[in-house]
């Protein structure tokens, strides 16, 4: 038995966040904040800025932060380049990263980063694996239900938690998952 590279994206994408959260860690460069977040009233005038709206899913605040977003990604993310295709599960990832970005930077005082609004849309698009074209997963219902309630709870809570980019998030996954489906 042989170890493969089962989940380009997913896998390259993990090795990735991991290798910016030890370089961060380990020097004095201070990658994350200078790098791979997003900050209110962006400088538009300033390219960084811009790359900061998609690169924000790559940084992390600490390990246990990276931890629990990967355990998801790494749970779900080979299924869905499987059913979806690497090149489209990448597009998809760089859609809700922009998207959650300039939404935190248009609407919110808080910076953002981390891989949350990816792990959601994982979560959501997920429930259309074995979606047929005319039906409604009942497994989307009830995770939109359970999902949406958490988050509309938690968003009152001072907990340093973006559960808006957990909102917006699953809100992409489910617009793909309808879209990719139902055609």
């Amino acid at each position: 038995m042989k170890i493969t590279y089962n989940s380009p994206f997913v896998l390259t994408y993990t090795f990735v966040c991991v290798a910016i959260l030890i370089i961060d860690s380990l020097t004095v460069f201070q990658l994350i904040p200078g790098l791979f977040t997003v900050y209110p009233h962006m400088p538009y005038q300033n390219p960084l800025s811009w790359f900061r709206l998609v690169s924000h899913i790559a940084g992390h605040a600490n390990a246990a932060h990276l931890a629990s977003n990967f355990v998801f990604i790494l749970l779900l993310g080979p299924i869905l380049e499987e059913k979806y295709s690497t090149r489209k599960l990448f597009t998809y990832v760089l859609i809700t990263a922009l998207i959650t970005g300039l939404l935190n930077n248009f609407f919110f005082t808080t910076g953002l980063l981390g891989a949350s609004g990816v792990v959601f849309m994982f979560i959501l698009l997920a429930s259309f694996v074995n979606f047929r074209s005319g039906e409604i997963p009942l497994t989307f219902i009830l995770i939109i239900f359970l999902f949406l309630g958490k988050e509309i709870l938690q968003a009152f809570a001072n907990d340093n938690i973006s559960q808006f980019a957990h909102i917006i998030g699953g809100l992409c996954g489910s617009i793909f998952g309808f879209r990719t489906n139902s055609g």
